[in-house]
């Protein structure tokens, strides 16, 4: 395992880690998962460029950094419907386009083609974050930071939205893409199937004569020539 990969493995060990601390009774236990957080949140840009520095890159770095970054949003937007600091739909849309916009990539990445995150994609993710960290933190600490609070939500929902439309609509022409084997003449080619037999496309083995039937001229016939 190269440095890249292991900062990214290490993204997703901080993920338990993280929730431990947010809800088992520890002291400072919610300001220290907000470090933590931050800290897990941080190493997204530091695997990347590990990996570019030393020229390490992986199909399995490749898979494992965007993995990684939306366990780590999931885990936390779930965390926070428990603790009723953030409404269920708003996770439901966020959990819901992550893993769509995954499954798309795993769909090219089958097809031979690469789906890399855009600009849109990688604000989206800084909205996120910033929201997430800011209602981690114990609201005491933010006295009447209800109107920042919901700018921040509504921000990273509509930059989610947003970016998984662009990323659906930029690989339209991929989706509706058909898979036929092209023959000389431009048709389609499939192989013989049972209907088609029905409709006299499929040849019939002529090789046996019916019975009682009477063979074609010049054709030799089993047993001994008449004689004369």
């Amino acid at each position: 395992m190269n440095a890249a990969n292991a900062i990214t493995v290490t993204r997703i060990l901080l993920i338990p880690v993280f929730l431990v601390l947010l809800f088992v009774e520890v002291p400072y236990g919610e300001y220290l998962a907000v470090a933590v957080f931050a800290l897990a949140a941080g190493t997204d840009k530091l695997d990347g460029y590990v990996a570019r520095r030393s020229k390490t890159v992986t199909a399995v770095g490749m898979f494992l950094d965007p993995l990684a970054d939306k366990l780590l949003v999931s885990a936390a937007l779930i965390a926070l419907v428990s603790l009723e600091q953030l409404a269920a739909w708003v996770a439901m849309v966020i959990i819901g386009r992550e893993f769509a916009v995954t499954g798309l990539r795993v769909f090219a990445s089958a097809q031979g083609v690469s789906i890399p995150a855009d600009r849109l994609g990688k604000l989206k993710t800084i909205s996120q974050i910033a929201a997430i960290i800011f209602l981690l933190v114990p609201r005491a600490a933010f006295p009447g930071d209800t109107i920042v609070a919901n700018v921040l939500i509504y921000t990273a929902v509509a930059l989610t939205l947003v970016s998984g439309i662009e990323y659906f609509w930029n690989a339209r022409d991929l989706l509706t893409r058909t898979d036929r084997r092209a023959v000389p003449d431009g048709s389609s080619q499939c192989p013989p199937c049972p209907a088609d037999a029905e409709s006299g496309s499929v040849a019939v083995d002529q090789g046996a004569p019916e019975p009682g039937a009477v063979p074609p001229a010049g054709r030799a016939t089993d047993g001994p020539e008449p004689r004369a």
